[in-house]
């Protein structure tokens, strides 16, 4: 229901769209966030988009084999990203630590169900090319991010059109 909810948020109306969320722990998303983004700590949630670069934040150049171009032509030493012909374009993979996400709840006297929901949208949002780098991008970001929370928790997803199987609902 949370991806289904970002997802209408973040894409066009009838856009379709695929993607994985895994929910793990801080030693997971460090790993990850050191090797693709070159930093060596801990963060909330990691987005790895197929079609929107992330920014390399490390203090070396980033490894040129840490990342899929979609598309890529045979032969020019990048990897493709290959679907069959029937399935829903993948737009990427979302990574949330648990143990942050509670870490965080707590420090915001949230609950850790709103938390992780907040934490799954922004993943969903990054993978679609938003951004929170500058201030104006920051602002539109942050109010997708509440139009999404407002579906997950107001209990109005019925009042917005299902989105039709196979045409950009949730994949698991």
């Amino acid at each position: 229901m949370v991806v289904d909810c970002a997802l209408r948020v973040a894409l066009a109306p009838h856009e379709p769209g695929q993607l994985s969320l895994l929910v793990t722990d801080d030693v997971t998303v460090r790993q990850l966030n050191r090797e693709y983004r070159g930093l060596d700590e801990v963060t909330d949630v990691l987005s790895f988009s197929t079609s929107h670069p992330g920014h390399w934040e490390g203090q070396v150049e980033a490894p040129e084999e840490n990342y899929l171009k979609p598309g890529a032509p045979e032969g020019s030493g990048e990897l493709p990203f290959v679907l069959p012909p029937d399935e829903l374009p993948m737009l990427g993979d979302v990574v949330i630590s648990y143990t942050q996400a509670q870490r965080q709840a707590q420090a915001r006297k949230e609950s850790l169900s709103k938390e992780v929901a907040l934490l799954i949208i922004h993943g969903v949002l990054h993978l679609v090319g938003y951004d929170h780098v500058e201030p104006d991008e920051t602002a539109v970001m942050q109010a997708k991010e509440q139009a999404a929370l407002s579906l997950v928790f107001s209990g109005q997803l019925s009042a917005v059109s299902p989105i039709p199987p196979g045409s950009g609902g949730a994949e698991s």
